[in-house]
């Protein structure tokens, strides 16, 4: 639709007024009414008999089944417009228009040209249609179920073409590396969370960017590291050709989340945990990762569009035309709300899915000021391209921080893999990849994602298949028979059990123990075991088992508190008993009081009514 449109139209005969008597007469051409009126005033009364009753049944007839569909599209769609996208998206081919010449000149239209003005559907026309054009079938997503290959071909274009040979097309082999993120990523919340109550992250303060540090010391304490190993990717590189790094993924978005979430506080730009921040160390992973993905759909704190380094304008004159970025992630996650859970999805068929049912949005209202390279050259005012633009945003969006949140699991390649289709813009010829995300192949909503996206009221963590591939000897060592072991059974190994060798690991109460303090159940690695044993469990593991879980339930933690010092004891003793403070403190010893964290501000309150302050702690 163009960007600027007259008044809607209010009946057929305004519809053919707005076009030339030329036009008209060729349209009155495919009529077949043996008449040819000259004045336009009877060319547009013999086109509107045209289209009534059995007349406009028998024009039904004799369009093809894409003509059909089109008129179809927009009978039965609250809006007047034929909407080419996502006709092309969800068809695979436009319908037949007639043809033109260059710029649309010297028209020859097409029988579907009748019904169609300035791509606006007349609404008498449209009311008259409502009897005769059926239904259209709902747009569904394709799956491409619920498992993967371990390789993908992917189409490229030669950057440099042989003007001798032509263009020719390759078609390249590359592998496919899956990363199922929903255990690990409550780990990575609580390893980032006591990384912090370290002190060991600084951000800018004006930015809220963490430095390169700060990523390095995040990306250690990673379960699973990050998506991409720059260093390992050079190793493999060719020497020869120009190498890219593709930087942080996790490790950035990790810093960036628990500060949308109000997590975290700045304090001399080191971050610190906040209240909600406290809480969350002893709340239920699932629940505080929900609370994350709400807060950054309606977070400033960053355009991930940002991340698109090769793409420059957007800050300047550009920042202003760039859209909010709240009404792009509420589209792209309401779309995610329709993919079936467990199951995989191609990226592409997900933003086909997206067009195909006109959920659009912009990333910016002027594509001019966005540019590749070198401004003035490297423009993007006529790529017009959702493969350029909102493509890049969703892959962002979704590989950086959904799957960092655990939302989704993911299946990528290497970017500079990936299919280009950026190399005809200036500048661009040597870039190996557009974004460090264009290497996500395909997705899947987990257990954990529905849970965030409230499609479940309570998270029951996906079922573990059961097949057997391990063996539990009675000396507590787990070792590995077969080759059926998958990554994320190593995972859960390497989470909650000390490894041996490549296919031993060892039972550790240490181990078992540092992962229920991240937020993991006991019972999930039982039931791991059981399911994946080969045999019954030995009564060595079983009574392991058994006293790690009495141990775990002979303490509980209460949260984060306060130690407050008396220089007397008689003076902590009437505070932990007056009326006004006893509610909020408890008597620790002698002269000490403790107060937990939820409950400091009503105790200090109480304590300024019975006269006494706690100074500053210097």
């Amino acid at each position: 639709m163009p960007r600027y449109q007259e008044a809607p139209l209010t009946s057929l005969a305004q519809g053919l007024e707005r076009e030339s008597a030329d036009y008209i007469k060729k349209l009155v051409a495919l009529l077949n009414t043996g008449t040819k009126p000259t004045r336009k005033a009877d060319l547009i009364a013999l086109v509107c008999e045209s289209m009534q009753g059995k007349k406009l049944q028998s024009l039904w007839s004799q369009l093809d089944k894409l003509q059909q569909a089109a008129i179809a599209e927009v009978v039965h769609s609250s809006s007047p417009f034929y909407q080419h996208d996502a006709f092309v998206a969800k068809y695979g081919e436009a319908p037949n228009w007639g043809s033109s010449s260059t710029y649309g000149w010297n028209r020859e239209p097409s029988l579907l040209c009748l019904f169609f003005y300035q791509d606006e559907m007349p609404p008498d026309l449209k009311l008259a249609l409502l009897k005769i054009a059926p239904k259209p079938k709902p747009t569904l997503i394709k799956q491409a179920g619920d498992s993967l290959p371990e390789t993908v071909m992917i189409r490229h274009e030669p950057r440099y073409t042989n003007l001798r040979e032509g263009r020719k097309i390759i078609i390249k082999e590359a592998p496919l590396t899956v990363c199922e993120m929903e255990r690990s990523a409550p780990h990575d919340l609580g390893g980032i969370l006591r990384l912090i109550q370290s002190g060991k992250i600084s951000v800018s303060d004006k930015t809220s960017l963490p430095g390169a540090a700060s990523i390095k010391a995040i990306a250690a304490i990673l379960q699973n590291k990050d998506f991409y190993d720059d260093e390992q990717r050079k190793q493999r590189a060719d020497a020869k050709s120009y190498f890219e790094e593709i930087g942080a993924i996790k490790a950035f978005a990790w810093a960036m989340l628990v500060q949308a979430a109000n997590l975290v506080e700045i304090s001399n730009k080191k971050l610190v945990l906040s209240k909600a921040g406290l809480k969350a160390l002893q709340d239920p992973p699932a629940k505080t990762i929900q609370t994350i993905w709400k807060r950054w759909l309606k977070t400033t704190l960053l355009d991930e569009f940002r991340r698109i380094d090769h793409i420059k304008g957007q800050t300047g004159k550009g920042a202003r035309s760039m859209t909010a970025v709240a009404g792009r992630r509420a589209v792209i996650n309401t779309v995610l709300t329709e993919c079936p859970v467990g199951m995989w999805i191609a990226f592409d068929e997900f933003s086909r899915f997206m067009l195909a049912t006109n959920r659009r949005f912009e990333v910016t209202r002027s594509a001019e000021h966005l540019y590749i390279s070198e401004s003035g050259y490297g423009n993007l005012y006529d790529s017009g391209d959702w493969k350029i633009l909102q493509e890049r945003y969703m892959r962002c969006l979704l590989f950086e921080y959904a799957a960092t949140l655990g939302i989704i699991d993911v299946a990528y390649i290497d970017p500079g893999q990936a299919e280009q289709g950026f190399s005809s813009f200036f500048g661009a010829e040597d870039f190996t990849f557009l974004s460090r995300y264009d290497g996500l192949m395909y997705f899947r909503l987990n257990s954990l994602g529905a849970y965030c996206l409230d499609l479940q009221k309570e998270y029951v963590p996906s079922a573990i298949p059961s097949r057997p591939v391990l063996q539990v000897l009675p000396n507590l060592e787990i070792v590995a028979s077969g080759e059926g072991l998958t990554s994320v059974d190593t995972l859960v190994l390497d989470l909650y059990t000390e490894k041996v060798s490549d296919v031993v690991w060892r039972l550790d109460r240490q181990k078992l123990f540092t992962a229920q303090e991240s937020g993991h159940s006991i019972d999930e690695l039982l039931d791991f075991l059981t399911a994946k044993s080969s045999t019954a469990l030995p009564q060595t593991a079983t009574q392991f088992f058994s006293d790690a879980k009495e141990r775990t339930n002979s303490l509980r933690d209460l949260g984060t508190a306060k130690l407050i010092e008396c220089n007397q004891a008689n003076l902590a003793v009437l505070i932990a008993n007056d009326s006004r403070t006893k509610k909020f403190c408890q008597l620790a010893g002698d002269r000490h009081l403790v107060v937990l964290s939820e409950n400091e501000t009503k105790f200090r309150s109480a304590l300024r009514q019975m006269g006494y302050v706690i100074p500053l702690s210097r």
